[in-house]
């Protein structure tokens, strides 16, 4: 057989290929070659052929058919086979492999070797690849070479036992009599691995980094004869020596000075050697400056240190290198919170890197802007923040506008500079705010009374010059329906008045409600403002007339809105006015309850659960509430004296469930004679919403039980009234999934009323783990037998399950 080609051949032949395909019919017809002379079992070539196969293993063919024989070459006695046999190993093989086995006992021979070299190459192989089993089998003869005088071995040996130490923790005591005198090793080599090795043994035990800590005074002698000593041709790199040493002995101290006064007093002197001797016009002094930073932040170090270690930062980033001004801005952002005073200092400069072309850069700029922010200082950064909130990329927009609320809120100077910053976010990123921030404006606007005519007057004037920004177009909308009257009259101080008319303001919000840029949230708010003005404007024909042309709209939510209020102006003229007078002021917090950000049909205002004030128009039950109440609120629903004579209106009847129960929907009644029986929820105002329910001794029962979804009914009698049965549903899932998004609706005959109440939660655990509980109320003034029909929606698996069940084998005492 023809000796094969060398390697150099292969790689010139490979590199004069044309195509993909040419290529890999070399490799095809090279790698068939290789094979009939690993088959023949040629001794001659093997290693030629092992190291052409690492070439192609290297541009990614496959070669794992070499296996077995870097195995072989490993066993040869000839340095140049042992060579690419290792080679071979540490590119072919890793524990996976059971192969990998085999090697233990050639490694184990090699350890041993006579000549360094091979012993060299051994301890590469299992430094690189060596498994836990591995590494076990030889910790032994790796802590013998350790300890040896030899160099070259001690520095190979350092780095083998920080891969046996990561493989096998428990071995690291083996090691600790081997690291006394490595510090003592004047070879540079030997000095840097054996760093490494402390490093890695001090970061994985306490007790190795509570015993290390003596060795601090000795590391720093390493590392001030390395700053004092003169130059070396062997170490230096750009005038310092062995910056690499450097930046290693830096990390170790590091660590050893974490949370040690001690150890910590001990290096601050060195440090501020290193800070302040270290040249910084070459990319090796920067990277030597920046460990030391790192390392005067995390040790207890002094505080004129620390300003020293910022002071670094702020000139890196005045640096042109954007790899060291992004360094400089993610490490001031990291001690900005410990050293906000110090890094104050170089604010102007962080604020010109938002200026930068590179978005990294930018990104930090902004995220270390925002947390230099404070009351001193709030004005001009926020100048700056909204110039770059004007010009930045779109993928900015939504952070930076998040932080310039979150800003503003903490530290407004003024409730007017508040609300002009919220509305300059809006203006210029309205699109990319966060969903709460029209309620969380709309309550700001809200308490802040003598600010309503200005904000009504800017936020018109807002609307004039652009609609397309639909956070501003809604909040806009709710201040105009609200304050329209503050803005005819005219009243604002703060600035010159705007003189306009009642139609005037009408055309803007009816030009919203045809225009293509408003989504059906907008449409859902100008609707409501214009029926607000109902009671502000003289209008009122007009109003009536839009507001009855969306009773037929396409749109389900807009079409519903415009039904309720076509029965205010139609059947509850008399209510009107006290439905749609002014939203109290908004207190985050009240005595009866936390805020809550009520969704208003698609429409957020912000409410506060008190029930002293009445809940305002539009304001929706929740999922399942109160079906087919179209005028009352969540908490105070009313109880007609008289049963309806004709079913509920449009917007009642899209979730009505009963069918043929003939179900009709509760009409808010006219105010009662004396003899009107009792809210449903009487005496709210007085006593907590769930207070005075005692149990009546009614049994339980099973309403549902199907695909593992269980729902119990469990009874109570409310005292105040008797007449009104308190319903508890438990819901269980014996399955072995979640059932997600519950939601369980009711719905009752036209001679009761009923109120179901919010869940525990919207997901039945597994395996019945847990339960989800909901409060139905209902008045059963006639004692008729109850009946009710219940609707289950969730998601199982992936799929949504709907399903319906009429319920009326309810005990006689729940009704009687």
């Amino acid at each position: 057989m023809p000796a094969p080609i060398r390697l150099r051949e292969l790689i010139r032949t490979i590199r004069t290929a044309r195509t993909q395909a040419e290529e890999r019919e070399m490799i095809q017809k090279e790698c068939a070659a290789i094979r009939s002379s690993f088959r023949e079992e040629d001794n001659t070539y093997r290693c030629r052929n092992v190291a052409k196969l690492l070439y192609m293993h290297m541009l990614g063919y496959p070669a794992h058919f070499g296996q077995l024989e870097c195995l072989k070459l490993i066993a040869s006695q000839k340095f140049t086979d042992k060579r690419i046999g290792y080679l071979g190993a540490m590119l072919l093989l890793d524990e996976r492999q059971d192969v990998h086995l085999l090697m233990t006992n050639c490694i184990k021979n090699d350890l041993n070797h006579s000549t360094q070299y091979v012993q060299g190459l051994a301890l590469c192989t299992l430094g690189c690849m060596g498994s836990s089993e591995m590494c076990r089998d030889l910790a032994g003869e790796v802590e013998k070479l350790l300890k040896t005088s030899n160099s070259y071995l001690r520095k190979k040996a350092a780095l083998c036992a920080v891969h046996v130490i990561r493989k096998v923790p428990e071995l690291m005591e083996m090691f600790l009599p081997a690291t006394k005198n490595l510090l003592s090793e004047k070879n540079h080599g030997v000095l840097h691995t054996s760093v490494v090795l402390l490093t890695e043994m001090c970061e994985r035990s306490p007790d190795m980094l509570a015993h290390f800590r003596k060795l601090v005074p000795q590391l720093v002698r390493i590392l001030k004869n390395l700053i004092m000593s003169g130059y070396s041709p062997e170490h230096d790199v750009s005038g310092i020596s062995d910056p690499f040493l450097q930046v290693r002995i830096l990390r170790l101290l590091r660590i050893l000075g974490k949370g040690d006064d001690d150890s910590s007093e001990a290096m601050n002197d060195i440090l501020a050697q290193v800070a302040t001797n270290t040249e910084t016009s070459k990319n090796v002094g920067n990277a030597i400056l920046y460990e030391t930073v790192l390392t005067i932040m995390d040790i207890k170090s002094e505080s004129g240190l620390r300003v020293l270690a910022i002071n670094i930062l702020g000139r890196f980033l005045l640096n042109n290198d954007k790899n060291i001004r992004y360094v400089a801005l993610t490490s001031l952002l990291k001690t900005v919170q410990t050293d906000h005073n110090a890094v104050q200092r170089h604010r102007s400069t962080i604020v010109d890197c938002l200026k930068d072309l590179d978005v990294s850069i930018k990104r930090r700029a902004m995220e270390l802007s925002f947390a230099l922010v404070n009351g001193n200082n709030i004005r001009g950064m926020m100048k700056e923040l909204l110039y770059f909130l004007d010009s930045c990329d779109p993928e900015f927009k939504a952070d930076c506008a998040s932080g310039v609320f979150l800003a503003a809120e903490k530290y407004a100077p003024s409730k007017r500079w508040h609300i002009d910053t919220i509305m300059r976010v809006l203006t210029t990123a309205g699109s990319y705010v966060r969903d709460d921030s029209v309620p969380n404006l709309i309550q700001l606007i809200t308490n802040s009374v003598e600010m309503h005519a200005y904000t009504v007057q800017r936020l018109y004037k807002a609307l004039l010059d652009d609609i397309s920004q639909q956070p501003l177009v809604q909040v806009a909308s709710w201040c105009i329906g609200e304050y329209g009257d503050l803005l005819i009259s005219g009243q604002c101080e703060e600035e010159e008045p705007i003189q306009v008319t009642e139609d005037e303001v009408l055309d803007v919000l009816e030009g919203l409600l045809v225009s293509n840029l408003s989504s059906p949230v907008t449409r859902g708010y100008s609707l409501t403002a214009i029926m607000k003005l109902s009671t502000r404007f003289s209008s009122v024909n007009r109003i009536k007339k839009v507001v009855s042309i969306y009773g037929s709209s396409i749109d389900v939510e807009l079409q519903q809105r415009a039904v309720e209020y076509n029965a205010l102006f139609k059947k509850y003229d008399h209510m009107r006015p006290a439905l749609l007078e002014r939203m109290p002021i908004m207190e985050k917090t009240a005595s009866n309850g936390p805020t809550e950000i009520v969704q208003t049909n698609g429409e957020a205002e912000p409410s506060v659960v008190e029930p002293k004030h009445p809940p305002p128009v539009g304001q929706p039950a929740s999922q399942g509430n109160d079906l087919l109440d179209l005028l009352g609120g969540n908490d105070v629903p009313v109880i007609p004296t008289t049963m309806p004579t004709k079913p509920a209106s449009a917007g009642g009847e899209l979730l009505d469930l009963l069918g043929d129960l003939s179900l009709g929907g509760p009409a808010p009644a006219p105010p009662a004679p004396a003899s009107q029986p009792p809210f449903l929820l009487d005496g709210l105002s007085s006593q907590p919403l769930f207070n005075d329910i005692a149990a009546a001794g009614i049994p339980p029962m099973t309403a549902y039980n199907k695909n593992g979804l269980k729902i119990d009914f469990t009874f109570e009698r409310a005292n105040p009234n008797p007449n009104v049965a308190v319903i508890t549903i438990h819901a269980s899932n014996s399955t072995e999934a979640d059932m997600t998004d519950f939601v369980f609706q009711a719905a009752v005959p036209k001679t009761f009323q009923l109120q179901l109440l919010s869940p525990s939660s919207n997901v039945v655990p597994a395996l019945n783990q847990g339960t989800v509980t909901q409060v139905i109320r209902v008045l059963n003034q006639q004692k008729q037998q109850l009946r009710m029909r219940i609707k289950l929606t969730y998601i199982h698996k992936g799929s949504a399950v709907q399903d319906l069940a009429e319920v009326n084998n309810f005990p006689p005492q729940s009704w009687q």
